[in-house]
């Protein structure tokens, strides 16, 4: 394919490339070129792409993608299960043993890894193929303009010459120019970290002036914070400022307290690790048994010590527990938070459509002597039908509540809303009358205001009526309704306004709005309570509508914190007055942020759900970020979790599916971990006891496969009520203390049958690693349906695939002597007496795991 040659201009080169280079690498300062002839540079126009020349750019020049979200390539995956530092050192090892001429051990230990590792790869893949499938769901898009016309489309399929459509709560799809600007304040935190909104224009720059300095420009990972614009995208994917700062440095998101409590675990068993297998080595070699066979040996503890398998079980486990979640609507962008969202237990969210149900209602338009005015509530409709740039459910509200007639009506200009003026105006006209018309804050408005309407031709000074409005607005407030005022100008002649056209105004009246409860929130919010999880409300609302909200869902006397209050707290008081506060009132977007880390500054885990633009903070530093289908881009951007319906019903049973999929890995943790310490120690005393090994290198690894095939089903186990009833999080002391107990039990028991083995039926050596295999391998598998539930074991069934896993491996590994396979395994065919021996045992050792798991737990509860 022919390059084309708007791509040749901006690129400098005539080679296909499927990563397309930004042109200001090409053709310098993009940002300083006079718009008209840049526009023909870049072969667009302000009208936008046809279709199908967007088409062919996409071809030439690939996905507008930062690269991030791969698709799971299936080749590195399957190597990544071969490159963990002792599986390395038993390929080497195998390797050594076919120069030593053992090529039947070498073999076999090889295949045993090569098995090992497929199954990993086959677990991950089919993991990471079903999360790929689930976060194509939740897909940004952005509003371009396409033949003419307004579309929504994805992002990653912007091209260079796009027209883009930009308003607030929008996400910067690329790098872009602006083409036309309205009072259009962007958020570049994320890539200056300027924390204040820049104004953006369209215009020309210097060439010279740094990223942060290019008004007439915006950037990819940054968003609208008010007004609108259309702009022209230039640069797309890893081409973008953002892209080659991403190039450069490469960071890993915040590690969360599962991700820490996994690498703590880590460490534990390299230190177990190191200290027996050295030990055991050096001990081998000064008993003069072969170096080859000890190394071999203290290799495969190594091996046996490991819960190989964790990577997989953890990543199967999160992965059915995250399409578990999305059949209870409840999407999982990052499958690490879902460990966090067990183990939450601070939830602060907004109230509005949350707590109720989102649809709000005018419930009236009053005057400023508090009668219900007609005139007030044309003009918020006026103000609220010509609103652009920021939608919101009250404006919605007004439009649909009385439509008006607007034939004579025609807008000239807007100021959009912000949350620093928390104002909206719009400049109409009405035959020879042009008139401003403000709604929003009340105080905000009232401060604009020099004085009131009490009538259509009767004015009074604003301060004459400003403390009866006042009360009024308490009256209402306490009542549980959001107000706001209106206010006009007439400004004949003008036709465009600004932000300092807001003064000198009109007082006209109050609107009051109801946002009703949900129909049994209360009782979730109950139930949440049970589950562990303590709600915060966090509003910008007015404190007294936040805490009659508060209490209509079921706090008896909701402890109410103003943000002026929080603004006035040091961070350390902010922690201790935190604690103890319910609802969190008339709270800015930094206050959000201080608030969510005041918290978790205590301790807590602390989810954060949000859905707008002065959310993104808070949710950035929430422990678990949660957001909705609905929510405005950088919301969805920000969140480790998306809603997709915004009700706590569905966070409710998403809590619930967070504590399963955690419990049913620490399962595997503290059974993997104490069957194969027991097993290990067991091994070690042994092969100092006796006078061969009591295993031979390819047998201990066979067990170490076949003991954890069952634990590989363990994502679909039931959890015991108890666990589910409340947060629980990564405890390494609380592990320790579970593999050294029930890791000595194991070991005791392991004991028992080297006697009786040994000296009671007076095995052999060959017998001797028979009758301890069948029993290692069974006795582990039979343990799973003790140690999986800290009930009575007959009292919490296992799942149908659990328990099947466990018949099986248990079959196999019995038959597995009498079998072809057992010879090239050293195994012979075991008396029936040797077998009765065996399963007694293994009856006496579950019967014993039973009672100590009984006498550890309520120690344990005890102590907690």
């Amino acid at each position: 394919m022919r390059t084309p040659r708007w791509c040749e201009k901006l690129r400098g080169v005539k080679k296909e490339r499927s990563d397309f280079a930004c042109p200001s690498s090409k053709v310098g300062a993009w940002w300083s070129v006079e718009l008209e002839p840049f526009l023909a540079q870049l072969g667009t126009n302000k009208q936008g792409l046809a279709q199908a020349e967007a088409e062919r750019r996409l071809r030439q020049c690939g996905l507008n993608s930062l690269g991030q979200r791969k698709q799971s390539a299936a080749l590195p995956l399957l190597l990544r299960q071969f490159t963990t530092p002792i599986v390395l050192l038993l390929i080497l090892a195998s390797l050594l043993s076919w120069v030593l001429e053992d090529s039947t051990d070498a073999w076999i230990i090889l295949g045993i890894v090569v098995v090992s590792g497929i199954l990993g790869f086959w677990q991950e893949r089919g993991a990471a193929v079903a999360v790929e499938k689930l976060l194509e769901t939740i897909e940004l898009k952005a509003r371009v303009v396409r033949d003419g016309e307004s579309r929504e489309l994805p992002v990653v399929q912007l091209v260079p010459g796009e027209v883009v459509l930009l308003a607030a709560g929008a996400a910067i799809p690329a790098d872009c120019r602006l083409l036309a600007a309205r009072d259009l304040f962007v958020d570049e935190a994320a890539l200056t970290g300027e924390s204040y909104p820049v104004a953006k224009n369209p215009g020309v720059v210097a060439p010279e002036v740094p990223v942060s300095q290019r008004e007439n420009a915006v950037f990819l990972g940054t968003h609208v914070v008010s007004g609108f614009g259309t702009a022209v995208v230039v640069c797309t994917g890893r081409a973008t400022e953002l892209g080659r700062v991403s190039q450069r440095l490469r960071r890993r998101p915040p590690e969360t307290e599962f991700e820490h409590g996994v690498r703590r675990f880590g460490y534990l068993l390299l230190e177990i690790t190191l200290v027996m297998t050295l030990a055991v080595l050096a001990l081998n070699v000064l008993l003069q048994r072969p170096v080859l066979d000890s190394f071999l040996f203290a290799l495969a503890l190594a091996v046996g010590l490991t819960p190989q398998l964790l990577p997989a079980i953890i990543s199967v486990n999160l992965a059915r527990g995250a399409q578990r979640m999305a059949q209870q609507q409840v999407l999982v962008k990052r499958l690490a938070a879902i460990e966090n969202f067990g183990s939450m237990d601070v939830l602060c969210s907004d109230k509005t459509g949350t707590l109720t149900v989102g649809k709000v209602q005018v419930h009236a338009a009053l005057d400023v002597l508090g009668r219900p005015s007609d005139r007030v509530l044309f003009f918020a409709f006026l103000n609220a039908a010509y609103e652009t740039a920021f939608q919101n459910p009250l404006d919605e509200a007004l439009r649909t509540y009385r439509p008006f007639a607007l034939d004579d009506w025609h807008k000239l200009d807007e100021v959009p809303y912000d949350f620093g003026r928390k104002r909206l105006s719009v400049l109409v006209e009405h035959g020879a009358e042009t008139i401003m018309v403000t709604k929003g804050a009340l105080r905000s408005i009232l401060d604009v205001c020099t004085t009131a309407e009490k009538e259509p031709d009767t004015l009074a000074p604003i301060r004459e009526l400003r403390a009866a409005l006042l009360r009024t607005y308490e009256d209402l407030t306490t009542q549980g309704f959001r107000t706001l005022g209106v206010a006009i100008k007439r400004l004949d002649g003008v036709r465009v306004i600004d932000r300092d056209s807001e003064s000198e105004m009109t007082f006209l009246g109050l609107l009051a709005f109801s946002d009703p409860l949900k129909p049994g929130v209360a009782e979730i919010v109950a139930s949440l309570e049970r589950l562990g999880v303590r709600l915060k409300i966090v509003s910008g609302d007015q404190a007294q509508v936040a805490a009659r909200v508060a209490g209509e869902v079921g706090f008896a006397t909701p402890r109410v914190l103003t943000g002026t209050e929080v603004r006035g707290l040091s961070d350390d008081a902010l922690a201790v007055r935190a604690e103890k506060t319910d609802v969190f009132a008339e709270i800015e977007p930094i206050d959000k942020e201080r608030i969510v880390r005041a918290l978790r500054k205590l301790g807590h885990v602390v989810g954060y759900m949000g859905d707008g633009i002065n959310d993104a903070p808070a949710l950035h530093a929430a422990d678990v970020s949660l957001s909705v289908q609905g929510a405005v881009d950088v919301a969805k951007e920000a969140a480790d979790i998306v809603l997709l319906e915004k009700d706590l019903a569905v966070l409710e049973a998403g809590v619930r599916e967070g504590r399963r999929t955690f419990a049913n890995t620490l399962k595997y943790v503290f059974m993997a971990s104490s069957a194969n310490f027991g097993n290990m120690f067991s091994m070690a005393g042994a092969s100092l006891l006796l006078p061969f090994l009591p295993l031979l290198p390819k047998q201990i690894l066979l067990t170490n496969l076949l003991t954890d095939l069952p634990e590989l089903t363990i994502a679909t186990d039931r959890v015991d009520p108890d666990w589910m009833a409340r947060p629980h999080r990564w405890d390494v002391g609380f592990i320790r203390k579970f593999m050294a107990v029930f890791g000595l039990a194991s070991s005791l028991f392991d004991y028992i049958t080297f006697a009786v083995l040994r000296y009671g039926l007076e095995a052999g050596d060959v017998e001797f690693r028979t009758g301890w295999f069948v029993e290692s391998v069974v006795s582990a598998a039979v343990i799973v349906l003790v140690l999986r539930t800290r009930m009575r074991s007959t009292a919490s069934l296992p799942a149908r695939g659990l328990l099947l896993a466990v018949i099986a491996v248990s079959a196999v590994a019995t038959a597995l002597p009498f079998s072809p396979l057992g010879a090239l395994f050293d195994f012979v065919p075991l008396p029936p007496a040797f077998l009765v021996v065996v399963l007694l045992i293994v009856f006496a050792y579950g019967a014993t795991v039973e009672g100590i798991k009984r006498w550890f737990y309520q120690r344990i509860a005890q102590n907690e």
